[in-house]
């Protein structure tokens, strides 16, 4: 059982960072592509970033490009988003999410993935 863990979320004025952290346990990490997603109230989760397992492939939704930054430490199982310059657009739940097909592919699709996060809360105030 893949369990994905969420941190880092909070309540930070425009222009402001944040770091989240996703840390995963109890499956083969190194070799899922992870994501974030993220939802605001009344709106369906879209996707935010991914980075794949094998050559460090990174992708962006448009929207955060320039902004946003994904990582991951394979020794530590942890998936990471730098978010800076941040809006009042940004504010959404944001969750984390493995794809454990054992692709290259650094796919966009909420279906693509297999396992979640339970959220972290992040407020971007104008």
């Amino acid at each position: 059982q893949v369990q994905l863990v969420e941190s880092g979320g909070g309540l930070v004025k425009a222009g402001g960072s944040l770091r989240l952290s996703c840390a995963a346990s109890g499956g083969t990490f190194r070799t899922y592509v992870m994501g974030w997603f993220r939802q605001a109230p009344g709106e369906e989760r879209e996707f935010v970033a991914a980075i794949g397992w094998s050559f460090g492939t990174t992708r962006y939704a448009s929207s955060v490009k320039g902004r946003f930054t994904i990582s991951r430490d394979d020794a530590k199982n942890t998936v990471y988003l730098q978010m800076n310059s941040l809006e009042p657009e940004d504010t959404a739940v944001y969750y984390c999410a493995a794809d454990r097909r054992y692709t290259h592919a650094v796919v966009a699709d909420v279906s693509d993935y297999d396992y979640w996060g339970q959220g972290t809360q992040v407020t971007v105030s104008s």
